[in-house]
């Protein structure tokens, strides 16, 4: 069983409020448009990080991440990038491997839209997080927070930061 702490686009801003839900958590995922590395340096020295880039990362963020990131937790097959688009809209670059391979859980950022959709015709849960960081159109910071138990992704939360 693993704690799952799921955040994307802090565009730099990283605060004691997301670190307080960071020790509540197995492990930690971002998707993307980090911002500066300072952001996953502080999330690595509290848990594991999986992370990828995202379109606003530099140079540094690409070396240290990848543009996807597929792996398993527990039982299930997890695929995160940044801009994936979401059930029946997946964006160009994905949509030929995620119809092909599908994963169970596919996770993406950059809409700064808090979402969780399950695709019927794929048979996988989407999530997006929203935006933790303060840059951007949203008006509440969010994260989600779950559990993945074998092969059951459970207690999915919303969490919300405040205004930015």
């Amino acid at each position: 069983m693993k704690k799952i702490l799921l955040l994307s686009d802090t565009h730099s801003h990283i605060d004691d409020v997301i670190l307080k839900y960071v020790a509540q958590a197995d492990e930690v995922w971002h998707a993307g448009d980090i911002g500066n590395l300072e952001v996953t340096d502080t999330l690595k020295k509290h848990k594991p990080l999986r992370a990828v880039y995202g379109n606003i990362d530099d140079d540094k963020a690409r070396m240290e991440f990848p543009l996807n990131n597929r792996f398993f937790c527990e039982g299930i097959d997890v695929w995160i990038t940044h801009i994936g688009g979401y059930p029946g809209k997946y964006s160009q670059g994905i949509r030929a491997e995620i119809n092909a391979n599908p994963p169970k859980l596919f996770i993406c950022g950059h809409s700064h839209i808090l979402k969780v959709m399950f695709d019927k015709k794929l048979n996988l849960l989407h999530m997006n997080p929203g935006a933790a960081g303060k840059s951007g159109f949203h008006q509440v910071r969010t994260m989600l927070r779950f559990v993945i138990d074998g092969e059951n992704i459970r207690d999915l939360e919303i969490v919300e930061l405040g205004k930015k």
